[in-house]
């Protein structure tokens, strides 16, 4: 009797692990326990030279969209539609567009194209663009009415006051000047840096940049207890690789983003779209 009660609790526990069909073949993982859609993550910024005249400025932030096999085009569609609900008024990408294939770069741009923004979107480029074609990306993106920002900045204006949206190539492949970003630009007015690498943000604060723009990480893509991030680097420190944090006085927010590259999943790690409300703050 105890040997067949035994061998009814092994079967049973084999039940819950295995799951038979008919051909043979097991049932794939579900895709939203692995790879959910992405999701509106909200965040206040609260910056002391933020003038009073952009205190609740509203940007969003998309980075690492990857259109590729791994993320088809539906995804980025999904980014696109997420982002225009939030009625922004300003749209920043951070790069990595595509992954591996220069055939990606027009899908991918034309939806992006779809994006909607009072003040306008803008975009840098991210080290898989320019593996792929930084130049054609570029010219993609810009005939979509997208503004991209190679080692240079642009003036956005209320009133008499002004903030500075400065963009540089990516720090690892662009091989740009980022210096250039600077050019004409007053030391004491605010100052937003899209960098498509969080690596930015020692250059950022070294240069009194109020607020870093990133993405790269994807937040480790694949993160377990213990082992953590499996695309999360060292180098940048734990604080660096989602979510905000700060460098002496220069403040960064580092973006999940939307793909997935190498692995075909996300876990523990959802992909974002960041919408971000600037705050004037007396005391940073």
């Amino acid at each position: 009797m105890k040997v067949r009660l035994k061998a009814r609790r092994a079967a049973s526990r084999r039940q819950r692990f295995t799951t038979l069909r008919l051909g043979g073949e097991e049932p794939a993982p579900p895709q939203r326990l692995l790879s959910p859609q992405a999701s509106v993550t909200h965040t206040d910024i609260r910056l002391p030279r933020l003038p009073e005249t952009f205190d609740g400025l509203k940007i969003v932030l998309l980075t690492d969209l990857h259109h590729s096999l791994l993320t088809p085009i539906e995804d980025v569609d999904h980014a696109v539609r997420l982002a225009n609900r939030q009625r922004p008024d300003l749209v920043a990408l951070t790069g990595d567009y595509v992954t591996l294939s220069p055939e990606y770069i027009g899908p991918v741009a034309r939806a992006l194209g779809n994006l909607r923004a009072r003040l306008g979107v803008f975009a840098v480029l991210g080290n898989h663009d320019f593996n792929v074609d930084a130049d054609g990306m570029a010219r993609a993106l810009e005939a979509q009415s997208i503004h991209v920002l190679r080692d240079s900045s642009w003036a956005l204006k209320s009133g008499s006051n002004r903030l500075w949206l400065l963009g540089v190539d990516d720090f690892w492949w662009g091989g740009g000047r980022p210096e250039r970003a600077l050019r004409q630009v007053p030391q004491d007015e605010l100052k937003i840096l899209l960098c498509h690498n969080p690596v930015g943000i020692f250059w950022a604060a070294a240069r009194q940049i109020d607020l870093v723009l990133s993405g790269h990480t994807h937040g480790g893509q694949v993160r377990l207890p213990v082992v953590g991030g499996y695309l999360s680097r060292p180098k940048f420190g734990k604080q660096f690789v989602e979510g905000w944090n700060r460098l002496n006085g220069t403040q960064i927010y580092v973006s999940r983003g939307i793909g997935k590259i190498i692995l075909p999943f996300r876990v523990g790690c959802p992909p974002e779209v960041a919408l971000l409300r600037l705050r004037k703050s007396q005391d940073g």
